[in-house]
């Protein structure tokens, strides 16, 4: 044996005070740093930070907001012809303006040999001083159409009733001869051939030892039958008990 090796004392477990079992955790399963390893752990992601400004601007990215059209495939672009309508380009200002179909009026052109309808135009009012008294509009009226008195106008014949004059009038009566309602009237029967006459008498009472015959709705001579054919009739009886005796008749043989 050699001078420096050194003699090993063997350990006494008595004498180690280590940390007792709560000491000890077992490794997380949530998360992605210091994952257990003996368990399946799921795709992690991170969230960046928003980048400063300076950054922003040196990036110009559109981000996400690509839009494919549907024509474009992987061959090329498949679609029919396409078709723009632009704006109308702006005339040069030395360039001669024409006219357009709506400006012209064949209608106004008054044609020289073709009759016409005389035309009149409205003028506006004229201004009346402040010392003129002019009348207002409702002042003025037409003459009326009813009556006779109506110039211009044909009238039909009028008439007019006056009253009665009691003294020298055609109605007086001078002579106080009396009205047709004072005379009686005489009976035709005193100077023409008399008419026949009659008289409404009571009925007279019959007497009591004649014998009191039908009235006429009494007799029914539908029901008479002696003298036609008629079809056979049958009468029913009445029903009899059933704890009658019923009748037996022996035939002979």
């Amino acid at each position: 044996m050699g001078e420096h090796t050194e003699r090993k004392i063997p350990m006494i477990a008595a004498k180690e005070t280590g940390p007792g079992p709560g000491r000890y955790n077992l490794p997380p399963t949530v998360g992605f740093v210091g994952h257990d390893y003996t368990k399946y752990s799921s795709p992690a992601y991170s969230f960046h930070g928003r980048t400063s400004h300076s950054a922003h601007l040196s990036d110009c990215s559109p981000g996400p907001r690509y839009y494919v059209e549907p024509c474009l495939t992987r061959f090329g672009r498949s679609a029919g012809p396409a078709y723009s309508m632009l704006a109308r380009g702006k005339s040069a200002e030395n360039k001669e303006i024409a006219p357009g179909p709506g400006i012209y009026r064949p209608e106004k052109c008054l044609i020289p040999t073709y009759r016409k309808p005389p035309s009149y135009s409205m003028g506006s009012r004229t201004r009346y001083r402040s010392i003129d008294q002019v009348p207002a509009p409702n002042t003025y009226s037409l003459p009326p159409v009813v009556g006779p008195r109506v110039p211009l106008k044909v009238s039909a014949p009028a008439f007019s009733l006056s009253g009665r004059t009691h003294r020298g009038g055609h109605s007086e009566d001078l002579a106080h001869t009396p009205g047709p309602a004072h005379y009686n009237q005489t009976d035709n029967n005193s100077y023409l051939r008399r008419g026949p006459a009659y008289s409404m008498l009571g009925r007279h009472q019959t007497s009591k030892a004649e014998s009191v015959t039908p009235g006429p709705g009494t007799h029914s001579p539908e029901k008479v039958t002696n003298h036609k054919g008629k079809a056979p009739a049958y009468s029913m009886g009445i029903r009899h008990s059933e704890y009658i005796t019923p009748l037996i008749i022996e035939l002979p043989n």
